[in-house]
C-alpha cells in the first residue's frame, strides 16, 4: 500500500511539470490559431483630484465617444472598486471601473488602447489608468 502511494504521488510529481500551453505566448494547445486573442482589463478611478468624482454621465460619455469607435467588436464593463498604498502610507479606496476587451495583437489594438489610457487620464486629471494583459482562446 505504502509502495503504490509512493508511486502516485512520484507519478503526481512529474506530470505536475507537464504543460498544456505553448511557452512562446503561454496559449492552450488546442487553441486554433484563428482563435487566439489577446484579454485587456484597463481599471479606471472614479475620483477626481479635487473637485466631483466622474459621473455616470461622464463615463457613458468616454464609452460611447471613445472606447466604442476604438472597439466595435464589443467590450464588457464592471463596476468595481478600487484600492491601493498610496505614498503617503495610508490606503486610498475609489470606486473604479473595470473595462475588458478582448482583441487581436496588433499595432491598431495598441495603439486604441494607449490612446484610451492618455485621454482618461488628460480628461479627468487621472495619475494612472492600470492595464493587465493575458492570452486567452476565445470560441463563439
Amino acid at each position: 500500500m505504502i509502495r503504490n502511494t509512493g508511486m502516485a504521488l512520484a507519478l503526481a510529481m512529474l506530470l505536475a511539470g507537464c504543460s498544456t500551453v505553448t511557452p512562446e505566448k503561454n496559449m492552450p494547445l488546442r487553441c486554433a490559431a484563428d482563435n487566439e486573442r489577446v484579454q485587456t482589463t484597463l481599471y479606471f478611478g472614479l475620483n477626481r483630484p479635487a473637485g466631483a468624482g466622474i459621473t455616470a454621465q461622464e463615463w457613458q460619455q468616454f464609452v460611447d465617444g471613445e472606447v466604442t469607435p476604438r472597439f466595435r467588436d464589443g467590450l464588457t464593463v464592471f463596476d468595481a472598486r478600487g484600492q491601493w498604498l498610496g505614498n503617503d502610507g495610508k490606503v486610498a479606496r475609489e470606486p473604479s471601473k473595470a473595462l475588458m476587451l478582448i482583441h487581436g495583437d496588433d499595432a491598431q489594438s495598441e495603439a486604441g488602447i494607449e490612446a484610451l489610457r492618455g485621454i482618461y487620464k488628460s480628461r479627468f486629471a487621472q495619475e494612472s489608468v492600470m492595464r493587465v494583459d493575458q492570452p486567452v482562446c476565445v470560441q463563439f
